[in-house]
């Protein structure tokens, strides 16, 4: 009996074919450029998953190696892949055979004072035991449950690619963040250094107003310069603060350590001026289609082949299910008799529902489907035209912004050689303590602008790493291949 029962269910699950409703999916023709263009001068070599050791920057790579273990953003994606696999999972289950155990003992006891009494010889009490197996399986003849499978799967990688896509954003802005903080750090420094020139140069002509050499005028200019320095700081001290907490919040800080402030220690000035990073270009010959890789063009079209597969679950409910039950196990009065042969009970059966009217409940899933099908399209497409245009801008930024730098850091030292002449002309009478001050209130505004035009350089590098979706070449995350995934 139990063989027969074996072999009965094992028909039925091979009765379930290869049959699908869904249409057949093939990623979207899309009209791709044949390969990067925009940027000027030497290509550069291959980088890896960890692009932002380019800045060859040693705090850098500490905050970032903090921020990958410690973000919260980054936990919470985590978090969303272990869901999304714990639901294929569940999904999956409902494909094979559902197998439980049952077991119950009783114990009746009958009454002797109802209209019809108890045939004689039959017991007041009896005991009954029973012990069996429950099997249940669904006949997946039109791919229902295959569909729902795959379409979870798809959902699954499309959640890992989220997650990639949150680990290149958040390394972009530590990096961008942290140099942001660099740049307030030496804005910081020039306008301190500045102060304390004022500072000494009114004291000394505090000493020439006490005597006469200069007028009442004068010296209240130069008071005034003095204050007008003294008032940029607080400004840049606040922006130091919150842009410190921002970054104590991205790398995962405690709440203690981000109220502390104490992320990042201040640079200081710096003695010689620091150099913009070379220009990263995207290797000649590199194809275009390699952005197809970004993580988040990745999750847009998994999103979309689990819309597609979902059609086919919802097709599905048009047709009739089929199922398979049956039980095998023992019953009995006496306990000890339970597992004899005498005792031994089984059921096989198989039922078919066939839907006939449910109010088109039917068609408005299937049409529901096939709208969701086509959002996930458009929301492909969209992705790619964005990503497309992320790379042509930061591409164009990144060599726009060093062009910037380089302007403000040659403007920086002539308006050095500007203020030294200045005060050579002052000393020997041929030009006035206005031209002084002119040449000092230039020269802090162009050492300024030069530290945000560095910054804005080094934040271009980051907005071109995570427009290509991180590095290029052996070992970059953006290589992954996706492909057989599918």
């Amino acid at each position: 009996m139990l063989k027969r029962q074996g072999v009965t269910l094992a028909v039925g699950m091979l009765l379930t074919g290869c049959l699908s409703l869904a249409p057949d999916y093939e990623r979207p023709p899309i009209e791709l450029p044949a390969d990067w263009t925009g940027a000027d001068g030497q290509s550069t070599a291959a980088v890896g998953a960890q692009w932002w050791k380019v800045y060859d920057d040693a705090p850098l790579d500490s905050l970032m190696d903090e921020a990958m273990a410690h973000n919260a953003d980054l936990a919470l994606a985590v978090a969303r892949v272990d869901e999304a696999r714990a639901r294929l999972g569940e999904t999956r289950s409902g494909q094979f055979p559902s197998v439980q155990a049952a077991a119950d003992a009783s114990r009746t006891r009958s009454s002797l004072s109802t209209a019809t009494p108890l045939p004689p010889g039959v017991e007041r009490v009896n005991d009954n035991y029973r012990a069996v197996l429950d099997v249940s399986y669904e006949l997946d003849l039109w791919g229902r449950l295959r569909d729902a499978s795959a379409a979870a799967r798809a959902e699954l990688l499309a959640t890992e690619a989220a997650r990639e896509t949150v680990r290149i954003v958040l390394a972009a802005d530590v990096a961008q963040g942290y140099f942001s903080l660099r740049a307030l750090d030496e804005q910081l420094a020039v306008t301190q250094r500045s102060l304390a020139t004022r500072r000494e140069s009114l004291a000394l002509q505090k000493l020439r107003f006490e005597h006469g050499a200069i007028s009442e005028f004068e010296y209240h200019q130069l008071e005034a310069e003095v204050e007008a320095a003294r008032a940029q700081l607080p400004a840049l001290e606040r922006s130091r603060s919150q842009q410190e907490t921002a970054l104590a919040v991205l790398v995962g800080k405690s709440p203690r350590a981000v109220y502390a402030g104490t992320v990042v220690e201040p640079s200081g000035p710096v003695s010689e001026p620091v150099d913009a990073p070379r220009a990263l270009l995207v290797p000649a010959g590199l194809p275009s289609e390699l952005l197809l890789r970004r993580p988040d063009l990745i999750e847009a079209e998994y999103r979309l082949i689990a819309a597609n597969a979902r059609i086919g679950a919802a097709r599905a409910a048009y047709l009739p299910s089929i199922s398979l039950t049956g039980f095998l196990g023992s019953e009995s009065a006496e306990l000890g008799d339970l597992f004899t042969g005498p005792a031994e009970i089984s059921r096989v059966a198989a039922a078919i529902a066939l839907p006939i009217w449910n109010a088109g409940r039917v068609g408005a899933q299937v049409e529901a489907a096939g709208a969701r099908q086509r959002q996930a399209l458009a929301q492909y497409r969209r992705a790619i035209q964005s990503a497309f245009r992320d790379v042509r801008n930061a591409i164009v930024a990144q060599t726009k912004t060093r062009a910037q730098f380089e302007a403000e850091h040659r403007r920086a030292a002539a308006l050095h050689n500007t203020l030294r002449l200045a005060r050579l002309r002052y000393e020997n009478g041929v030009a006035s303590q206005l031209d002084v001050l002119d040449a000092e209130r230039n020269l802090l505004a162009a050492e300024l602008n030069r530290s945000d035009a560095l910054r804005a350089q080094r934040a271009a590098i980051a907005d071109l790493f995570k427009a290509l979706g991180g590095g290029w070449g052996t070992g970059s995350r953006s290589n992954r291949n996706y492909s057989n995934e599918k």
